[in-house]
């Protein structure tokens, strides 16, 4: 069984992605080796961008085995984070 992937799909220009970034990292700290989290820049990597289909940044999406489980738009707290993501530990 794989572990869960957190993508933050972000762009520098975005003034909410500024906020959510350090969510993100604090997150990815504590989470240590449960999660992967992911940040991808959709200048820098508009394929994947297009692949997930995101239209607003920053945008969150949680999979699991391949599976896209959720996703989220715009800024999110860590605990909803979290909490979305602990029942996939």
């Amino acid at each position: 069984m794989t572990k869960p992937i957190l993508y933050d799909f972000f762009a520098t220009w975005c003034g909410p992605c500024r906020i959510q970034s350090p969510i993100i990292h604090e997150l990815a700290e504590k989470l240590g080796d449960k999660a992967d989290v992911r940040m991808v820049d959709v200048d820098q990597n508009p394929e994947l961008a297009d692949k997930y289909g995101i239209a607003v940044v920053p945008t969150l999406i949680i999979e699991k085995d391949g599976k896209e489980i959720h996703r989220l738009e715009g800024v999110t707290s860590a605990e909803t984070l979290e909490g979305l993501l602990q029942p996939l530990f």
